[in-house]
């Protein structure tokens, strides 16, 4: 949900032609570096968090080998339409229990916001259970017939035995790899997310999102929206933190998808209700397609996605992270040593770029004549 308007900004010019070799300054700010020592080498280390090693080669555009067209053109008219059915089947199904269970019920309001998080009694059990049950459903249906799960203890943590009473965690911190993240946490735990505002809008998806208790952000605003939204996460946390009948906040504070092996720097937001946290780390085994969305479009992703067999996932649950005075007194700091845990645990390489390097690197291979205007923007 929250990686629409991302998609729409990084696909948003097509490819007009070019190869990547004829635009090599658009992977440099100083555009009095010479083209042509941008080798394709030289680019995909610069941006390697956003590159796909998968046989579907960059943007899922490579050179299949003979055996692949044939696995996927037998998909094509086979297991696709199947999977396209029955996930219409279950987004359908739960549209209508949501629908069910919100009848002659006002959405809780705050400002800008609204949810049927907050609601108690039957209808808020029936709209969690059912959410589980049919993200995992999906989840089966796009081809990850089983997921391994582990809880791994975190030696490098120190004082990791905190007691109960120190309350529940406030929000789930995960490293962001694919849309599939959100299904698997809604299966999981069914927390609230961040979604662009529009999200609220979108036939079946709109009410679903408002069900699950999602913070709407208009991510195009100019304006002091985002501080707005920031102290409504960060109150939704603390809420969670001290009720625990109040839904848990989910956060990728990546901001952004990557190939799954890297780990980006986090924003600061997840962390500023000074509340424990809990990092899970997701990861997404192949040997054919990659359900990594890094550098290719979403429908040709959905397509290869769902045209792939069977497909892997292995979640890692690390112990619920409480922050020491001196982490809440700097959300930075709690951030970057939650951020070098999931590194250490999960054993991905920490990367230093960002949301800007990655529109950077889509505009080099879409071809793009210029850079996209985000890069004057302060990605926060």
């Amino acid at each position: 949900m929250a990686m629409e308007s991302e998609l729409k900004d990084l696909n948003s010019k097509p490819p007009n032609g070019h190869t990547v070799t004829d635009h090599r300054p658009l992977l440099k700010s100083d555009s009095t570096v010479s083209s042509s020592a941008d080798t394709i080498a030289e680019m995909e280390k610069k941006f390697a968090a956003y590159v796909r090693r998968d046989v579907y080669g960059t943007m899922g555009r490579g050179e299949l080998p003979p055996k692949e067209k044939l696995l996927l053109g037998f998909a094509l008219v086979t297991l696709l339409p199947i999977r396209v059915v029955l996930a219409f089947t279950v987004l359908l199904l739960y549209y209508l229990i949501c629908r069910l269970c919100t009848l002659f019920s006002s959405p809780n309001r705050d400002e800008e916001q609204e949810d049927y998080a907050h609601m108690s009694g039957w209808r808020r059990t029936v709209i969690v259970s059912c959410g589980r049950a049919l993200s995992r459903v999906m989840l089966f249906v796009f081809g990850f017939y089983w997921i391994s799960e582990s809880n791994f203890p975190s030696q490098s943590q120190e004082d990791k035995d905190q007691p109960e009473e120190l309350g529940r965690p406030g929000v789930i911190i995960s490293n962001h790899v694919s849309y599939l993240d959100i299904l698997y946490h809604m299966s999981s735990s069914f927390p609230s997310f961040v979604a662009k505002r529009s999200v609220a809008k979108l036939p079946l998806v709109g009410l679903i999102s408002k069900c699950l208790g999602c913070v709407y952000v208009q991510r195009e605003s100019k304006s002091s929206d985002f501080k707005g939204v920031s102290a409504v996460v960060t109150d939704r946390i603390r809420e969670a933190h001290q009720n625990k009948s109040a839904p848990l906040m989910m956060l990728f504070p990546e901001g952004t998808t990557t190939n799954g092996e890297y780990l980006l720097p986090f924003k600061t937001g997840g962390f500023l209700a000074k509340a424990p946290v809990h990092p899970v780390i997701l990861r997404y085994h192949y040997q054919r397609f990659s359900p990594a969305w890094d550098s290719i479009s979403g429908v040709r992703h959905v397509i290869f996605l769902l045209c792939q067999f069977v497909n892997y996932m292995e979640v890692i649950r690390l112990p619920v992270y409480h922050p020491s005075q001196q982490e809440m007194d700097d959300p930075k700091l709690f951030a970057n040593n939650v951020r070098r845990l999931m590194a250490t645990e999960g054993n991905l390489i920490l990367s230093d770029i960002g949301l800007a390097e990655k529109r950077i690197y889509h505009a080099a291979l879409n071809g793009n004549n210029s850079l996209p205007s985000v890069l004057h923007q302060k990605d926060e």
